[in-house]
């Protein structure tokens, strides 16, 4: 099986956002921003997943758009997280979660311009 570099680094983006969830709701009592990363930061990968087996260029350019606008999405999460004091912006873990997801945008926006360019 080929290596897929954005599905793999989604994934573990995923895995990254359901701990810091976790430790949100128990250390801090954090529930509501946090649900929201929840839900955005696990469906990049999702939305991903679905491309692979999209029924048409179309049909996977429109699931991978949907999965930039997740990371986006996520990205505002976690800077609000900062701005709020729940995490620190100093911490090696907080700017390692916020430079995947620029990454994350960065990977899928290319994916998709060269996508559109090929049709």
């Amino acid at each position: 099986m080929k290596d897929n570099i954005v599905l793999d680094k989604s994934f573990e983006f995923a895995i990254r956002v359901v701990n810091l969830y976790k430790h949100l709701c128990d250390s801090k009592k954090e529930y509501t921003l946090s649900k929201q990363l929840l839900r955005s930061g696990t469906s990049i990968g999702a939305n991903i997943n679905e491309a692979q087996a999209a029924q048409s260029k179309k049909d996977f350019i429109a699931k991978m758009s949907i999965a930039s606008k997740e990371a986006r999405e996520s990205k505002y999460w976690i800077e609000l997280l900062i701005k709020t004091d729940y995490l620190d912006k100093d911490s090696k873990h907080t700017q390692s979660l916020l430079d995947e997801s620029y990454e994350l945008i960065r990977l899928l926006t290319s994916i998709i311009k060269s996508s559109q360019t090929d049709e």
